[in-house]
């Protein structure tokens, strides 16, 4: 099926019709945002076009991100849940009920790339009476592109990347699901890139931040603003068995001068971790003597191995999800070099990407082979390689650069971390009746800058905990163009958009744009001014979580009427407890919130969802 999707997705690249047909939604965007925005609005009976500028979609999900970023897994559900459960279905329909696979697989939230690749092709081939896929279509974010008449856009003229011909495609609704914000930019939305400082909203890890990881902020913190953007990797697949194995090879421009830091980390255990506090000279000094005598490094807080130069999170049939690993001071990442990317041409982006490849090549090929390490230490990186059956067009390396941060734009909601952080200990962050979605994700952004002499850490590099928070329809709507929709490039600060940047929420919020761009078709209003109170409903009925409860999820019989009044303030603790009889104050206070007596709701006997029946009434 995948192999057959894949091929399809190709001959449609390759034929651009004559007369372009206009469309409910033209989204830019082939990731799992821009795929969630076309399915929703697909079940309620919406064209889209999808424009894809790769071969390929399916984004990062599709690329190498196999091990699902979300803290809180009930949190987010919808049409990324039903994702999730696909994937397990997968393994058990495939290895059986029994089988590793399926164990490893986490119930679904865990995958090989192909898999993640094989359904989302699914999910979307599904809706092809309503959903066409256009691939190596290249939207430039130059106003020229872009025909705006009374705040609505008209139409978009986009590069087909096989024929070098110009295509001009037409619709109601038009959706920026790149990675990058290149329609919002061309359609002028204001948005910023860099970091802000921790003076403009109060946030902690704002402006310039040296921490430990897991540990304290440190010397050299001025949590001043910047342009710097947070670093990009490509997200590998590796594996250790053999006979799927791969060796990585020294790329054609290979500069061993970038990799030699690696060389005492690896000796002294140096690494990034909390425990390298206590961590003295004399310490690391033992450490290299034992280390030289063909031990595995003792440094508190060091890692060994692969683990050296990347985090490892296992996936099915002995592969990886490997990212950049957040204890070294060099790892997959490369810092400073990508602060151009949100803003750059394609031309620029492709540079870059072709030089992260080989940087990150170089790393791997330095440390399973130069003779300045020591031996057992490369003999336990040589043991990784990529994975053979995956990516098998492009050298098994991942296709697209992982973007973790690009523009983000000013819309009518501006997401902050105040947004996801509790008001106080054990509480819950703000809830906000226009949500969308539940979600939850830490603060947390990768550097921003390269190894610095006597910093803890690379700057920028940092975590903060956060609660399952709730995100406002207005993340995704400009207020300058009628017709626009930003799910994934929202509008956020750095801190506030480092936990809004997960695949599940963009999903999640993909969700919400494509049931929001059905609703304004139908009505003919302003994308910011679809009722909310519609979009919720419709995105209950879908099984979208959009405040979550820990004791009631979208298969309890009261998920719907939870959610409705958990938005209208009824319900602002984190258990909905419906089966609890209704004490006195409660009541009282939900008298108070629906203007209404109750008088048949009698305290310490009838059921807490019993009146919240009579109180929606």
């Amino acid at each position: 099926m995948y192999k057959l999707l894949t091929s399809v997705l190709f001959i449609i690249a390759f034929t651009a019709t004559k007369a372009q047909p206009q469309y409910d939604l033209v989204i830019v965007g082939g990731n799992p945002g821009g795929l969630t925005t076309a399915i929703a609005a697909a079940r309620l009976g919406k064209t889209s076009l999808i424009l894809e500028r790769t071969a390929y979609i399916g984004g990062l999900p599709a690329n190498g991100l196999g091990a699902t970023d979300i803290a809180t897994r009930a949190a987010t559900t919808g049409l990324f849940r039903e994702f999730v459960d696909r994937v397990r279905k997968h393994y058990a329909d495939t290895y059986g009920e029994a089988s590793e696979q399926l164990r490893v697989c986490s119930d679904g939230y865990h995958f090989e790339p192909s898999v993640g690749a094989k359904v989302f092709g699914q999910m979307i081939a599904e809706h092809a009476d309503k959903i066409t896929v256009l691939t190596l279509r290249q939207f430039d974010a130059d106003p020229a592109n872009i025909t705006i008449l009374n705040d609505r856009i008209e139409s978009i003229a986009i590069t087909n990347r096989a024929t070098g011909q110009t295509e001009t495609y037409r619709g109601a609704v038009f959706v920026d699901a790149t990675y990058e914000g290149d329609l919002g930019a061309a359609a002028r939305i204001p948005f910023r890139s860099g970091r802000e400082g921790r003076d403009e909203f109060g946030e902690p890890g704002a402006g310039r931040v040296y921490k430990y990881w897991g540990g304290a902020e440190a010397d050299g913190s001025t949590f001043q603003a910047d342009n710097a953007v947070q670093s990009y990797n490509y997200r590998l697949c590796l594996t250790n068995d053999p006979r799927n194995r791969v060796a990585i090879q020294k790329p054609a421009r290979y500069n061993r001068e970038e990799y030699l830091s690696l060389v005492d980390d690896v000796f002294s255990g140096r690494n990034t971790n909390a425990p390298m506090e206590l961590v003295t000279e004399a310490m690391m000094a033992e450490n290299r003597r034992h280390v030289a005598a063909g031990n595995v490094s003792e440094t508190p807080g060091d890692v060994w191995g692969i683990a050296k130069l990347t985090n490892i999170v296992h996936l099915p049939n002995a592969k990886t999800d490997a990212n950049n690993q957040h204890a070294a001071f060099i790892s997959t990442d490369l810092p400073e070099e990508n602060w151009p990317w949100p803003t750059s041409s394609w031309e620029w982006r492709d540079r870059f990407a072709l030089r992260l490849r080989e940087y990150i090549e170089g790393l791997f090929w330095f440390a399973a082979n130069d003779a300045s390490l020591p031996p057992h230490f490369r003999k336990a990186v040589g043991e990784w390689g990529l994975a053979k059956d995956e990516y098998t067009d492009n050298g098994h390396f991942p296709r697209q650069v992982y973007v973790r941060e690009g523009r983000r734009f000013e819309c009518t909601h501006f997401f902050t971390a105040t947004d996801a952080i509790p008001a106080h200990p054990g509480g819950r962050p703000p809830l906000y009746s226009s949500s969308i979605t539940a979600s939850h994700y830490a603060l947390d952004s990768h550097a921003v800058r390269k190894r610095e002499s006597g910093r803890v850490h690379l700057d920028g590099f940092l975590s903060y905990p956060t609660a399952v928070y709730t995100v406002p329809y207005g993340v995704m709507t400009p207020r300058e163009v009628d017709n626009l929709l930003l799910p994934v490039p929202v509008s956020g600060s750095h801190i506030g958009f480092s936990t809004l940047r997960m695949e599940p929420c963009w999903m999640a919020l993909g969700q919400a744009a494509g049931v929001a761009a059905a609703i304004a078709v139908d009505s003919g209003l302003k994308l910011r001014n679809v009722p909310i109170e519609s979009l919720q409903e419709e995105l209950i009925a879908q099984h979208a979580t959009l405040i979550y409860y820990r004791d009631t999820d979208y298969l309890s019989p009261h998920f719907a009427l939870i959610q409705r009044m958990g938005l209208r303030g009824f319900l602002p603790e984190w258990d909905a407890r419906p089966d609890d009889p209704i004490d006195t104050e409660t009541l009282a206070a939900w008298r108070k919130l629906c203007g209404r007596s109750l008088d048949n709701i009698v305290p310490g006997r009838t059921k807490r969802i019993e009146a919240l029946h009579a109180a929606a009434q």
